[in-house]
């Protein structure tokens, strides 16, 4: 009997146990895990969400990011989820005409029925929480946080670092293998096309259950298998953002369009580049404002256009300084020589003026630069000769593009023998067109960028360099900084010749056509220039670098149909050398949204300092990079033109 009972016990005990045992599984499976094990046994539909990594940053010299990331609420659809019949609920929840939606619908499911395609980009909050409020009638729909721009409201930057677009539908194809899908964004010009490889990221993905309703019913395999995005490169430039920020300002006060280039002599760095009229890259953040893009596409100023590296015009009096340093440098002209300017030189039947028929007087070539007298250089092309002119044209880069890092550079135009018998026929043209010349006048074309890196080479007394705006890039996947590396090349001119180029500029500035460049205290070389426009008023140029003595800054600044240059580009450039030669602060300005002054953040007391990203260290820690290659656009370039 006690061996009867005590098994009934054993057993008893187990059962009890056992049972235990299963409804506790049972309470894990039904109540714990009722989500993933539910969704699992009713489907096995599995959603891959491609998750958009966030681009990479600019940084200026200074540690300043000047084009950062910020949340963009995006609805996304995938069609063989979403049902028909809840497209007007969709729209409007959307406040969306519902053609217009059921057009996205359709050419979504076309593309790929099974992926998830963007519906509308840069929903506001009211449109999140009425669609959010109502996921459970939309299956199909999700609601994405991905990633805009956002850019300083104290400038614009709008060629400089240009703005993204949709991939076109015939350019889809061949980007394919590069990992892009219709929903993605490139960079369309500046910056952000140029260096879209280092800035674009790559893509993480995320994996999903879905009940067959289409509801979210947790992540696969507790989200083990998803793979986190990596965030572009971050670019350190060259740019100074206050002297962007007051290069803008000073040409818009204009009112007319124009370029400015700043660069530091000292590397090739671009300090700023700022084209007029500009626009505001907002319009293109996120999705496309249509209002903003239309003005911008009918404006008869067209906006879309780089001057600084598009706008090719005669650089005028500019270009007498090449004249100059070709006769020194073969000794074609004793530089303490005076020859008598008095109004008019006279070639064949043709009377060409200087001074308005007013003339300069007697003027060796010191005075000629400072004075800018015509005659001078008249007389002077014809002791150095055409082939020289060329020649040393072609030594500081005029006739080919200057390599800088931005899309759709122009390269110009350097006349040269050749050029005349391909366009004249040989023997067909005369020393007649040499008159012109000698003055930066005739079919002699240049850019801002052209003239600004021209400036700096003599500045620095022959050290020819590739202008450029990134520095480098700190690649987010190791924390590692890259150093791109330019091209840079020395000129065979002597010290003594530049020391005389000097000499007429800095003449120009204290006493000649520049005065009104002047600022107290810093040493000032300059140069105007008036490039003839038969289209209306002349164009006008100024180039500068400062202090003389140990330059800092060099620059070229253009104001179209402004007549003289001493009088509108000159005081220009003195406001730029004001604040960035002696550390001027900017005043308060308007944000450019219409809300509260702005741009305290941008204002360096002292911005001459070597350029320095954020991060440290700033020099390489590996070998460095080649600097990036010319990247042309010829349908721009055509545009452009």
């Amino acid at each position: 009997m006690d061996k009867l009972l005590r098994s009934t016990v054993i057993i008893s005990g187990f059962v009890i146990v056992a049972f235990s045992l299963l409804f506790s599984r049972l309470f894990y499976l039904q109540v714990v895990n009722y989500q993933q094990l539910g969704s699992i046994s009713t489907t096995n539909s599995i959603r891959r969400i491609w998750v958009q990594p966030p681009r990479g940053r600019m940084i200026d010299r200074s540690g300043i990011a000047i084009v950062d990331n910020q949340p963009l609420y995006t609805l996304k659809i995938i069609p063989s989820e979403f049902k028909n019949d809840r497209t007007g609920l969709l729209a409007w929840l959307m406040n969306k005409p519902k053609e217009e939606l059921a057009e996205i619908i359709r050419k979504s499911s076309a593309f790929n029925k099974f992926s998830a395609s963007i519906v509308s980009r840069n929903l506001d909050a009211v449109a999140i929480a009425r669609v959010s409020e109502n996921l459970w009638q939309l299956p199909g729909i999700l609601i994405e946080t991905d990633n805009k721009r956002l850019y300083p409201d104290s400038l614009f930057g709008s060629h400089l670092f240009g703005y993204l677009r949709s991939i076109p539908k015939q350019k889809l194809e061949e980007l394919a293998d590069q990992g892009y899908t219709q929903d993605d964004k490139i960079g369309h010009s500046g910056l952000e096309k140029f260096y879209e490889e280092e800035l674009k990221g790559q893509k993480g993905t995320r994996f999903e259950m879905v009940t067959p309703l289409g509801k979210d019913a947790g992540k696969y395999d507790g989200g083990k298998s998803d793979i986190p995005p990596v965030k572009g490169d971050d670019l350190y430039l060259s740019i100074d953002a206050g002297l962007q920020q007051r290069a803008e300002q000073l040409l818009r006060k204009t009112g007319h369009s124009g370029a400015v280039v700043a660069i530091d002599p000292s590397t090739g760095g671009i300090l700023a580049l700022a084209s007029a009229p500009d626009y505001d890259l907002d319009i293109f953040n996120g999705s496309t404002d249509r209002k903003g893009w239309n003005e911008i596409l009918t404006s008869p100023q067209k906006p879309l256009i780089n001057r600084a590296v598009q706008a090719v015009y005669p650089p005028g009096s500019i270009y007498k300084m090449i004249l100059a340093m070709a006769a020194l440098e073969g000794k074609k002209m004793d530089p303490a020589k005076k020859i008598l300017d008095n109004g008019a030189f006279v070639f064949g039947n043709r009377r060409f003026l200087s001074n308005e028929g007013r003339g300069h007087g007697w003027v060796d070539m010191r005075e000629a630069i400072t004075v800018s007298s015509n005659v001078y250089f008249y007389n002077l092309i014809f002791n150095v000769g055409f082939e020289d002119w060329t020649k040393y044209g072609a030594m500081f880069g005029f006739g080919e593009k200057t390599g800088i890092d931005i899309p759709a550079e122009r390269s110009g135009l350097l006349p040269s023998t050749e050029y005349y018998d391909k366009r004249y026929g040989k023997n067909k043209w005369t020393k007649g067109y040499l008159v012109s010349l000698a003055i930066g006048q005739g079919e002699l074309g240049t850019t801002p960028v052209q003239l600004a890196t021209y400036a700096a080479a003599i500045a620095n007394k022959g050290t020819l360099f590739q202008p450029h705006i990134v520095n480098g890039y700190r690649d987010t996947a190791t924390g590692e900084y890259f150093q791109y590396e330019y091209d840079k090349q020395q000129l065979p001119v002597s010290a003594s010749t530049f020391n005389l180029i000097h000499d007429g500029m800095i003449g120009v500035v204290e006493r000649g056509t520049g005065t009104l460049a002047k600022v107290p205290g810093v040493t000032i070389a300059g140069k105007t220039g008036t490039a003839q426009n038969p289209h209306g008023r002349d164009h006008a140029w100024f180039i500068a670098f400062a202090p003389v003595e140990n330059p800092k800054i060099a620059m070229a600044v253009l104001v179209e149909n402004a007549g003289f240059g001493g009088a509108i580009s000159a005081p220009i450039a003195r406001e730029l050398i004001r604040y960035y030669v002696k550390g001027e602060t900017l005043p308060v300005v308007i944000d450019k949204k219409g809300g509260k002054p702005s741009g305290a953040a941008l204002q360096q007391p002292d911005s001459t300092k070597k350029m320095a990203p954020a991060t440290k260290p700033e020099k390489a820690i590996n070998t460095p990079k080649p600097g990036p290659r010319i990247k042309t656009d010829t349908n721009s370039v055509k545009a452009a033109e």
